[in-house]
């Protein structure tokens, strides 16, 4: 949808470069909320106007027959949507009380914790979401994007590793991958991961655009904006690369700051009055 195509970068950027920097990257700045993308939100093509009429559809369904997990799920996807996210895991959370074993029900309603950070209790609800006999690639690859939030990329690649034997070349996995690597500082790999992910058939806009995000990262720029114009209107491409550098340009500066030393204890000390 434009609603989400035309501020995606823009989105992982923020939060992207806040935990890559944080991490210490020394480079030249989101899934993804996406950092990785991959607890993901809705991808449908609607605008937000359309979403808010599927709101207001499911709200209806949802308070009618709230016993109806289809209608719960439909709901907090929309609320999702529109950027109610607290309200989405309240729902869901409703939903999951009566349904505790409904799987489908379950991995939405670990997919929107993690949406409002609450990690930890994402990643419990989301081990209910499938079993180890009958695993979901689907479920995997958002616990490794969790996993991604705390800062466990290890152990998170283990996850899309699992899933990647179940979907082979599956680009979202692919995606989430590829920002793990960027999180870890391993830019290189991450944007080899995102390239093969853009290759293959009937990937969708979020992988090109972390791909764009993570070539950007790299101070490619031109080549960066390039990539994002194949979702993204020239304006829109243009406008997020610009955030993107301008991004990196303030943490620059801040880098290239000399540390103030502490002043002596008695530059400290206050004169005495007579």
């Amino acid at each position: 949808m434009r609603l989400a195509q035309s501020t995606t970068l823009r989105l992982l950027a923020s939060t992207a470069l806040a935990a890559l920097l944080t991490a210490g990257l020394a480079a030249c700045k989101t899934t993804g909320q996406e950092t990785t993308g991959s607890v993901s939100t809705p991808s449908q093509p609607r605008t937000e106007a359309d979403w808010r009429r599927e709101a207001e559809k499911w709200e209806a369904a949802y308070r009618a027959h709230p016993e109806d997990t289809g209608n719960a799920i439909e709901y907090s996807q929309a609320l999702r949507a529109t950027g109610q996210r607290a309200q989405a895991v309240a729902v869901l959370e409703q939903a999951s009380i009566q349904n505790p074993h409904d799987k489908t029900l379950l991995g939405a309603y670990g997919r929107a914790l993690a949406d409002v950070g609450n990690y930890n209790q994402a990643l419990d609800v989301l081990s209910r979401a499938h079993t180890p006999e009958l695993p979901d690639w689907r479920i995997l690859s958002a616990q490794g994007a969790v996993l991604d939030q705390l800062g466990r990329y290890e152990e998170a690649r283990r996850y899309y590793a699992s899933a990647l034997k179940i979907a082979p070349d599956e680009p979202s996995v692919l995606s989430n991958l590829g920002l793990s690597y960027a999180l870890s500082k391993d830019l290189k790999k991450a944007e080899a991961t995102l390239r093969q992910a853009t290759a293959q058939p009937g990937v969708g806009s979020r992988a090109r655009q972390n791909l764009a995000l993570v070539v950007g990262l790299q101070g490619r720029f031109e080549e960066a904006e390039a990539i994002a114009r194949a979702d993204l209107p020239p304006d829109e491409a243009a406008a997020n690369v610009a955030f993107l550098r301008q991004m990196l340009s303030q943490q620059n500066d801040v880098a290239k700051k000399p540390a103030r030393s502490a002043p002596s204890p008695a530059a400290r000390k206050p004169a005495l009055r007579s």
